[in-house]
């Protein structure tokens, strides 16, 4: 069964991972007893792995989500960028994925490396890669797709976000993963704005766990331009490392409590968050692992997204 054959019958429910760099970081990840053990036992109904830019971790991706595949457990799904990459290279990688079982895809631009103007290969946009995908391989793979409900950073406005995401639909894809978003009224907002304009694709949601004050103000600032709740700001606010959580000088009891405190804080500030979610029509929940289990099992468990 297909991620949209499962969004048809249910609410899906799933993880995202990243292909950690180094040997020790990949035992840990998927060797035995490991993190992708751990969350198995919840049951996800598919986990997905991030790829760099370029394919630069692209022997690790594929190596994660062969051991996602012969779990048996959920369906892998690999990220894929346009950055770096030539047609006739973007085929043969395609082709790998299939011929080691894996057929479910998350077409991306991909976010450009420093310093680069374009995408330094013959497709420029995830448009182009959708199309690109159908006309190679057919109905081969079930194509994911990036929603951004408050309009893409790179994009001139929301409205032509919108319409390039419906280009996506037109060109073959088969559901969206949203970006992050915390600004449930906006989220609200483009719900609606999707289906005025003829969008009719699945949605799943895209939800990192507020974890660390650094963190969540990195995802927010240095990619997506997201906007942060006032209760959000609150929350960092409250538990501020001086100088800045980036460079902190307190003393060691001082920061470890703060973010003792914040985490705490924070995973209740994401349950709530999930319970607005589940009111707003979606078809899904994929939240990002972070490549750790207990903070996440705690909460799939108190959000009720599963039975545990």
């Amino acid at each position: 069964m297909n991620v949209c054959e499962i969004m048809k019958q249910r609410m899906a429910f799933s993880f995202e991972v990243f292909p950690p760099k180094t040997d020790s970081g990949m035992v840990k990840l998927i060797g035995k007893g490991g993190v992708m053990d751990q969350l198995y036992t919840m049951k996800p109904d598919y986990i997905s792995c991030t790829y760099g830019a370029g394919g630069t971790n692209v022997g690790k991706n594929l190596e994660v989500l062969k051991a996602v595949k012969a779990s048996g457990v959920a369906v892998p799904v690999t990220h894929f960028t346009c950055i770096g990459n030539t047609r006739e290279g973007i085929k043969e990688q395609l082709q790998a994925y299939l011929d080691n079982g894996i057929d479910h895809i998350l077409a991306l631009r991909g976010d450009l490396p420093y310093g680069w103007t374009g995408t330094g290969g013959d497709l420029h946009y995830a448009t182009e890669l959708v199309k690109f995908i159908r006309d190679e391989f057919g109905k081969k793979f079930t194509i994911a797709v990036a929603g951004s409900p408050e309009g893409h950073i790179s994009c001139r406005s929301l409205e032509a976000d919108i319409s390039f995401l419906k280009q996506k639909q037109d060109e073959g894809a088969d559901y969206i993963m949203t970006q992050l978003c915390w600004d449930m009224d906006q989220f609200r907002y483009w719900m609606d704005a999707i289906k005025t304009a003829g969008i009719t694709m699945p949605v799943d949601v895209g939800i990192m766990p507020v974890l660390a004050a650094d963190s969540t103000i990195n995802m927010a600032l240095s990619r997506n331009g997201c906007v942060m709740p006032r209760a959000l700001c609150e929350l960092i606010s409250k538990y501020w490392i001086f100088p800045n959580p980036f460079a902190p000088n307190e003393s060691e009891e001082s920061i470890a409590a703060k973010k003792a405190d914040f985490k705490k804080a924070g995973i209740e500030y994401t349950i709530k968050l999930i319970d607005e979610y589940r009111v707003c029509g979606i078809n899904g929940i994929h939240l990002y692992a972070l490549n750790k289990y207990e903070d996440v099992a705690y909460l799939v468990k108190e959000s009720g997204i599963k039975d545990m």
